[in-house]
């Protein structure tokens, strides 16, 4: 290219609200009806080509468990294999591709998500994962437009920085994509992470094998397909969904240079091992990215705006029915407002409505499948059974249709107790009430209670206050928000990321895309000395 292109700098894609008779909710509710009324076969995807195996599973909508939404192909060792394959025969290709070829895909991934496939990827997204369109919009639709506008004008930024070249030399750095291909897997609960686990390293040229989710295949799909009609390669995305209990082959593999993963500490713990157990195999030393898990905080101080702390935690808590690593698990409030604050937080808890998401007037609609269903059924029976602790509202399931879960609130006093400890992963906040003068051990008991680091919120008027939790809680989170609900990151203005046992804490932005490169320095001496003598071995 005889130019260096502009790149402006994006701003975040507005949400649809889907106000009654709006366009867009037209559009949604046509979508919706459509994708109920047909069952999708969704295949493997490997160097281009689409692959059905001999196993077939079913992936049905959890606030509708009877009905199949779709069948979809599972990928064996075989099918593993060749997506391997199909990701290295890709990988010249691609990488000596000019830059700007590559960031135009995404830009033009980034119109199609954000207009004509809108309405299907939030459907999708909605009927896949339950989720109300608010949430369907900002974690599918308006995220990837984000992350593919975005990453493309950094990934300009990042290539045009240079080292300084001092007179007589010119120094340079290539950003050259790692040897080898890289394993992309993504979670659920979380339709942008296809933009940012499995495309983000191929928008520095890797290539990538790319394992969804079983319960986000739906979603996952559609949008590699919106992918290839914008102009994707054969083979610089495979897609192979499978389990990951058989995922040894592809994690293993010598030529196997990064993971880019999200999902549960366990298993980045796990797959983390296996790399150091086979790290004599490999080319190179694989790059590891990993976000995990979450015990989110939301820390009260007595000065707060008690109204505003309340919406805020409904919102934190029980939107996506809690399953999300960023939901407010657990909430520490002082004794003098608790009262007051009880009364408050029952009545509005009580207040949400929830169903299926295709009624439009739902908060809430079901948990992702019955493993997840039972496993919040015990967390909440465990706690109606100690002593230590009172469910004060909700606590309630039904699953004769779909996975139901009453958003529940549940108070404690032991700061220790069970569920303000570990992740569950649903709609339940445990509370514990500190005395007003303890401010600074209840900080210090937030701080060391869960193994996480991912979000949390400090509520508060008293900027003082504020400032001292915050300091004191400051390594017990790797997004902070004040006054503010947890689960709202968008990129560019909140790059997400977790510490301590939530991941590696590699955020969205430049920091992420140099994971994915490797500099390449270039020293060239335009004057070369003539003599090997130093001025100083002068006689």
């Amino acid at each position: 290219m005889n130019a260096f292109f502009d790149y402006p700098r994006p701003v975040n894609e507005p949400l649809w609200e889907c106000r009654p008779g709006s366009p867009e909710r037209k559009q949604l509710e046509e979508k919706l009806a459509e994708l109920r009324a047909q069952r999708m076969e969704i295949p493997l995807v490997i160097g281009g080509k689409e692959i059905k195996t001999d196993k077939v599973r079913q992936m049905y909508i959890p606030h509708d468990h009877k009905h199949v939404l779709c069948d979809y192909h599972v990928a064996s060792k075989k099918e593993m294999m060749m997506a391997i394959d199909a990701a290295l025969a890709a990988k010249a290709e691609w990488e000596n591709m000019d830059w700007n070829e590559r960031s135009a895909i995404f830009l033009r991934a980034a119109e199609l998500i954000g207009g004509k496939y809108r309405a299907l990827i939030d459907a999708a997204t909605m009927l896949e994962q339950s989720k109300t369109i608010q949430q369907a919009d900002g974690d599918a639709s308006a995220e990837s437009v984000d992350i593919f506008k975005y990453m493309t004008y950094l990934t300009k930024r990042m290539y045009e920085t240079q080292p300084p070249s001092p007179s007589g030399t010119w120094n340079q750095v290539e950003y050259l994509p790692l040897e080898g291909f890289v394993l992309a897997i993504s979670p659920f609960n979380f339709a942008a992470c296809v933009a940012l686990l499995a495309t983000l390293p191929t928008m520095v040229g890797n290539t990538v094998v790319w394992k969804p989710s079983s319960t986000a295949v739906y979603s996952n799909y559609i949008i590699l397909k919106v992918l290839m009609e914008a102009g994707l390669p054969a083979g610089v995305i495979n897609f192979i969904p499978c389990s990951g209990r058989e995922m040894s082959p592809v994690l293993t593999h010598p030529m196997m240079a990064g993971i880019n993963f999200t999902g549960s500490t366990d298993t980045l713990q796990t797959m983390w091992k296996e790399v150091g157990n086979n790290i004599h195999n490999y080319k190179g030393y694989p790059r590891i990215v990993g976000e995990t898990g979450g015990k989110d905080f939301m820390f009260v101080h007595n000065s707060v705006n008690k109204k505003a702390f309340v919406a805020n935690a409904i919102r934190s808590a029980f939107e996506h029915q809690g399953q999300k690593c960023s939901c407010a698990s657990r909430a520490y409030i002082p004794a003098s407002i608790w009262p007051e604050l009880k009364q408050m937080m029952v009545d509005e808890v009580k207040s949400i409505k929830m169903g299926p998401i295709e009624d439009f007037t739902n908060f809430m609609g079901a948990i992702t499948d019955k493993a997840a269903f039972d496993k919040i059924n015990e967390y909440i029976k465990y706690a109606k059974e100690s002593p230590e602790a009172e469910v004060i509202v909700g606590g309630g399931s039904d699953d004769s249709v779909g996975y139901f879960i009453e958003p529940t609130l549940i108070v404690t006093t032991n700061p220790k107790f069970k569920t303000m400890e570990e992740e569950i992963f649903g709609p339940v906040l445990s509370i514990y009430v500190y005395d007003d003068d303890k401010l600074d051990e209840a900080i210090k008991i937030a701080d060391e209670t869960s193994p996480y680091g991912l979000t949390g919120g400090i509520y508060g008027q008293d900027r003082a206050a504020i400032a001292k939790i915050r300091r004191g809680l400051a390594h017990a989170a790797g997004n902070l928000y004040v006054n503010g609900w947890t689960i709202g990151a968008p990129i560019m203005q909140a790059p997400f990321g977790g510490v301590r046992k939530s991941g590696t804490n590699d955020k969205v932005g430049i920091l992420n895309l140099m994971r994915w490169v490797s500099l390449f320095t270039i020293k060239e001496t335009l004057d070369p000395v003539e003599d090997y003598r130093y001025p100083h071995m002068e006689g």
